[in-house]
């Protein structure tokens, strides 16, 4: 079974949509996209440097505007199941059939305003745990005072919190851990400090008519397999101020038998982190649209 993953916040890099603006239709799309939420895609995914996208306001969408691109060039119909990190769980919303496109956009141009007012009450932020044993760094990161905003699975947690929690964590990290790394975010994500974003979100949910997903969706809550579409839009709600636990996602992901692994652009983060918990099941992370005949391969090899 092949899955589908869209990455979370950080994966953006300058420039990284330029490619993919030359696929039939992609430059319009993401103009009238622009339209509709105010934002300037195009400009931001082509000649924005690293501090402009680093804006959660508008790396959010940005993402997925860029996941839906790359979405749009795949056979969605050979996927068994969808995921997104973090805020790729609205890319996976919309793929899935949740949302159209256009509330997906104008619900995480919402999502990203509300997460960076909430940000700006307090400097805050997030670094990567990597290695040492689980208990451990979470028994670290409690007495530090921070929280595990993501626990990815394959050795990784994020930890969030004000500046001065992760500045002492990178003062001091978990004992057996490799290396602690910042994210390229804004904020505190996935914590307490983005409760005033969720409740912009509830309001903005409740003009939404989500259909059932047609396809597996996989929740960052809990791993679950979420069957109605008003289930997927309340967990997006509540996620925004919970742990992403990606780890789960990954362990059902092998209850179901995956066999390959297709990450939207901007790809490489969800990808990497599956081939060290999934050992053996290949994948393709999609940068440019180069990335499309691999993952036609991998899918050719799958449906054989």
């Amino acid at each position: 079974m092949l899955v589908l993953v869209a990455p979370g916040q950080g994966a953006q890099t300058p420039g990284f949509l330029t490619p993919w603006l030359g696929l039939p239709g992609a430059a319009d799309r993401v103009a009238a996209w622009s339209d509709v939420i105010d934002l300037d895609l195009a400009h931001y995914g082509t000649h924005a440097d690293a501090d402009e996208i680093r804006d959660t306001a508008v790396a959010q969408p940005l993402l997925v505007a860029a996941g839906l691109l790359a979405a749009s060039a795949l056979d969605i119909g050979v996927f068994g199941a969808v995921a997104g990190h973090s805020v790729g769980e609205i890319t996976a919303a919309a793929i899935a059939g949740v949302l159209s496109e256009t509330d997906a956009l104008l619900l995480v141009r919402k999502r990203g305003l509300a997460m960076a007012d909430a940000a700006a009450v307090t400097e805050t932020g997030m670094a990567a745990v990597l290695g040492g044993d689980q208990d451990v760094v979470l028994a670290h990161l409690e007495k530090l005072g921070l929280t595990p905003a993501n626990i990815n699975g394959a050795g990784q947690i994020v930890a969030a919190g004000t500046a001065e929690q992760i500045a002492a964590l990178v003062a001091e990290k978990p004992e057996g851990s490799t290396k602690v790394v910042a994210l390229k975010v804004a904020g505190a994500f996935h914590t307490h400090h983005m409760a005033p974003a969720v409740t912009t979100l509830e309001k903005a949910a409740a003009d939404l008519a989500p259909a059932a997903p047609a396809l597996r969706y996989v929740s960052n809550k809990d791993g679950r397999i979420v069957e109605t579409g008003a289930d997927v839009v309340a967990r997006l709600v509540g996620q925004v101020a919970n742990p992403v636990r990606w780890d789960l996602c990954m362990e059902t992901f092998a209850e179901l038998g995956v066999t390959g692994i297709v990450e939207l652009s901007p790809g490489g983060t969800l990808t990497g982190l599956a081939k060290r918990a999934l050992k053996g099941v290949p994948g393709v992370a999609l940068k440019t649209p180069d990335d499309l005949v691999k993952a036609a391969a991998l899918v050719a090899e799958q449906t054989a």
